[in-house]
């Protein structure tokens, strides 16, 4: 969706915006009286990027980033940031290693056999917590569940004080590397802050499967040759969108507004640009499109 020309920051290429959103925010810039410009920074930390956009540093946040109610509030439980109408639709889901596809109909066919890398603070995580009953929709963890953390183990005694959302975890939670339910025959959560890293995992066996965004698992099934692929998809689908300070109401509308019309009000997405790269900006300048229709605003 979003990421650097070059990953290693301070190198060239870090603050060189690439990606799908890169090239929307292009055509943001191309259109006709729109008059946007938008300077880009990289950042290297994911947890809580949304909130960001209500620091003074930056006017509007991107990544990725899934839209919920519960990211527009700080810690305090303050509402500091607003989101534009969404300009992707995804799901969540599990990339696992070719050969077993066959092992991951649904998410509640995982037993304890089943060691699946995630990342932390992210809606792919949650929702895997989610949909093996580790976690109830809340994210309140269930009854048992064991959480190894640098500072030692956590035991989730089922009430609202052990907690993971996609919009963060309790402090006592930060840094977690396994989440498992010894008493109960679910899969076991494997932490890494690298996704190469958790890539690298599954297809040398040492976890079963990675729980991502389908965009991401997808490029990644795709990149791999046909040793990766997707196993199980989550059904519930997800806006992505880009966040701002909840003050700057006049700029998410209008952003909103442009976006709306660049992605036809997402029936352009994701597998339209991978297809043709230049859609939005062809439709940013009139030019015509696949079908040889210009588009019109």
């Amino acid at each position: 969706m979003s990421y650097s020309a070059d990953p290693m920051p301070g190198s060239p290429g870090f603050h060189r915006h690439r990606g799908y959103e890169a090239d929307l925010l292009d055509a943001l810039e191309a259109m006709d009286g729109a008059k946007l410009r938008f300077s880009r920074r990289a950042v290297t930390s994911w947890p809580g990027i949304w909130l960001r956009a209500a620091e003074p540093e930056f006017d509007i946040v991107g990544g990725g980033i899934t839209i919920l109610d519960s990211r527009t509030r700080n810690a305090a439980g303050d509402t500091v940031v607003t989101f534009t109408s969404g300009h992707i639709t995804f799901r969540q889901s599990l990339l696992v290693r070719a050969a077993d596809v066959g092992r991951f109909s649904g998410y509640d066919q995982l037993d304890a056999t089943v060691r699946i890398g995630a990342l932390a603070g992210t809606t792919g995580e949650y929702r895997l917590l989610v949909l093996t009953g580790l976690a109830q929709p809340n994210g309140r963890l269930a009854k048992g569940v064991h959480v190894e953390t640098p500072s030692g183990l956590v035991v989730a005694d089922g009430s609202d004080r052990w907690m993971i959302t996609a919009s963060g975890s309790r402090s006592d939670l930060a840094g977690r590397t396994k989440l498992y339910n010894p008493s109960d025959n679910k899969p076991e959560i494997i932490y890494n802050t690298d996704v190469m890293q958790l890539l690298a995992m599954v297809l040398d066996g040492k976890i079963d499967a990675f729980a991502r965004g389908e965009i991401g698992n997808r490029d990644a099934s795709h990149d791999s040759g046909g040793r990766l692929a997707i196993g199980v998809l989550d059904p519930v689908k997800e806006l992505g969108g880009f966040a701002l300070d909840h003050e700057n109401t006049e700029l998410a509308s209008c952003l909103s507004e442009k976006l709306d019309w660049l992605t036809d009000h997402r029936r352009i997405g994701y597998s339209e640009w991978r297809t043709d790269p230049d859609v939005f900006m062809k439709r940013a300048t009139g030019q015509p499109n696949s079908t040889g229709s210009s588009p019109s605003l």
